[in-house]
């Protein structure tokens, strides 16, 4: 079979599927969110950590009458150029070798979803993954043949690590240890979501991973579910800090699907954070912490340890949050 034919057999079986699966939805009545809309709490931007100039990007966008997605990946182009910022882009601390390596994802109020992962060279990853998204059949691309396809799309190829990551890279060669630092070392830099004056939803995530990881190691950040989660009939979740646990967890989906159910961001953050809990009862030397908004735009956020914070923008609002977290 050729791939032309494998490809309209597969789409045929889907079709297939789609159908089935919606007919056992309508007899089974699966839960629906309540999708009443306040006009009063949109537009808004909401992203991870202190990333005032990316959310005041992303607001500006919105203002214009822009898109929640392209809100997004220009936000999160701010943190990618910016040489200062250590954990995502240009500057972002190496691996063990000294390589430095990015993971990208974006998620539209339409459900589509693309992802980067493992790549290197390129400093918008974002835009990277949007690409994919927007314009191959494919919703993840990894490694070399991210990189390629970033070129292919006019990206220009650069070297990401700067005097200042490689200082800190040999720096820590020397000490020969890894111990990951709460809130500092093991987070990514920016997960951001966005509402546009419409009331729809997208998300993205952008982020070099783990300082001085293990070469190919890949986080939640770049995986649907883990690291970003975006439901329009529902709201949207993304994760900051030790991408293993949010993996294991499937954390954002599952803050989603509680906020169909019919909790609110807040409780569903906190369910959440208290769900990798229950199952590391005996390590308390990680952080995790999410933001969520639902389609009301109302915003939730909860993290492990303190010292975790949320940047907002929302009608007149422009603060920095620092929310509840688990082990008072």
């Amino acid at each position: 079979m050729n791939r032309r034919k494998f490809i309209q057999n597969t789409a045929l079986s889907g079709l297939g599927l789609t159908v089935g699966a919606s007919a056992l939805a309508n007899g089974v009545a699966l839960p629906h969110s309540n999708t009443e809309f306040n006009p009063d709490n949109y537009p808004l931007v909401i992203a991870t950590w202190e990333a005032e100039r990316a959310v005041a990007t992303a607001w500006k966008t919105l203002e214009k009458g822009g898109s929640a997605l392209d809100a997004i990946e220009k936000g999160c182009n701010v943190e990618e150029e910016d040489p200062a910022n250590s954990s995502v882009g240009l500057g972002g601390l190496p691996d063990r070798e000294g390589i430095v390596t990015l993971d990208a994802c974006v998620m539209d109020d339409k459900g589509n979803y693309g992802s980067v992962v493992f790549m290197q060279n390129i400093v918008q990853a974002i835009s990277v993954a949007r690409k994919v998204m927007d314009e191959t059949p494919h919703v993840l691309l990894a490694g070399k043949g991210a990189e390629e396809f970033a070129v292919s799309q006019g990206f220009k190829p650069q070297n990401l690590l700067t005097e200042k990551s490689k200082k800190a890279w040999e720096e820590w060669k020397i000490k020969s240890e890894y111990k990951p630092i709460i809130n500092i070392e093991n987070h990514d830099t920016i997960g951001m979501l966005a509402m546009d004056k419409d009331g729809n939803l997208s998300g993205g995530c952008t982020t070099s991973g783990l300082a001085f990881k293990m070469h190919g190691r890949v986080g939640d950040s770049p995986i649907i579910g883990s690291g970003l989660f975006v439901d329009n009939e529902v709201g949207a979740a993304t994760a900051t800090g030790l991408g293993e646990e949010v993996l294991k967890t499937v954390g954002s989906f599952l803050i989603v699907e509680l906020m169909r159910q019919g909790r609110s961001p807040q409780q569903a953050c906190e369910d959440a954070i208290a769900r990798i809990m229950d199952k590391q009862k005996d390590r308390k030397d990680f952080q995790v912490g999410y933001i969520a908004v639902n389609k009301k735009g109302e915003i939730g956020a909860y993290s492990i340890h303190e010292g975790f914070s949320y940047q907002l923008y929302q009608k007149g609002k422009n603060e920095n949050i620092k929310p509840g977290f688990y082990l008072k």
